[in-house]
């Protein structure tokens, strides 16, 4: 028995392509909905491996977009917040 509900806004030419979708389907949009919803999980969970798999691709995703400031300052911490706007203020040349 379903009880849930579950709504999201989308394009107006998305919403009449699952219209047209599920009439060539002879089912209700919900039924192809549901059916689509299905069919990705099943895909995703088969090729994502394990949970220890999906946290290590997560992380190696995050590594590419952490840096660190060097240098021999011993108070970094205290002016990170400055050196970090500095750098931005100079590669966006501002």
């Amino acid at each position: 028995m379903k009880t849930e509900v579950y709504s999201w806004r989308l394009s107006p030419r998305l919403k009449t392509d699952l219209e047209e979708a599920a009439r060539a389907e002879r089912k209700s949009v919900a039924e192809l909905l549901e059916q689509i919803a299905r069919d990705w999980l099943e895909r995703s969970s088969s090729r994502g491996g394990d949970e220890d798999d999906r946290q290590q691709h997560l992380r190696d995703a995050a590594m590419k977009f952490v840096g660190t400031i060097q240098g021999d300052d011993s108070g970094r911490a205290e002016n990170a917040r400055a050196e970090v706007r500095a750098r931005i203020a100079r590669r966006h040349g501002q």
